[in-house]
């Protein structure tokens, strides 16, 4: 790959990774707790919080395939392509089986998981489920973080060669 195109792959792969990653951390630092902290019920705060994380699942799953791909032919490939796979396998992971599992929880509780007893099945299953998503979320965004940081090391390294010898630089 070029050093224009490698720079050009590169500074994709930075804007896109920063968007999902800027995305995750406001959703995780400030939609999710102002939810629990202004809603009248933790249940409408949780539906409120559900609306959102399939959105941020499945943008991040994409973000790991786009990351994955224009990794190709660069030096560091291996690393950026297996934290672009890590991103979308837990993204995935966290949408298409943890998601149905909580939701299956909800509907089987008949009643909203705070008004269970602590040591209900249901309210605990709900809680581990609940852990496992947000380690998978943890996940992609460390390995969003590795992609981002090896992504930017590879940028200071790529350059566009210009024959010196021609001052103006044309071809």
């Amino acid at each position: 790959m070029t050093g224009a195109r490698a720079a050009g792959s590169g500074l994709a792969s930075v804007v896109v990774l920063s968007l999902w990653l800027g995305a995750a951390i406001v959703v995780t630092t400030v939609v999710a707790p102002a939810a629990f902290a202004v809603l009248p019920t933790r249940a409408l705060a949780g539906a409120l919080v559900g609306r959102v994380l399939p959105v941020l699942f499945w943008s991040g799953a994409v973000v790991g395939v786009i990351i994955a791909v224009l990794a190709r032919g660069h030096r560091a490939t291996r690393v950026r392509r297996f934290a672009g796979l890590a991103v979308t396998i837990a993204c995935l992971a966290a949408q298409l089986v943890v998601a149905p599992r909580i939701a299956r929880v909800r509907v089987d509780a008949e009643v909203t998981i705070d008004q269970l007893a602590r040591e209900d099945p249901r309210r605990i299953a709900f809680g581990r489920l609940h852990a496992v998503s947000v380690a998978l979320l943890g996940a992609a965004a460390l390995a969003g973080v590795a992609a981002l940081f090896f992504t930017v090391r590879t940028l200071g390294t790529t350059s566009v060669r210009y024959d010196m010898s021609n001052p103006l630089h044309e071809p």
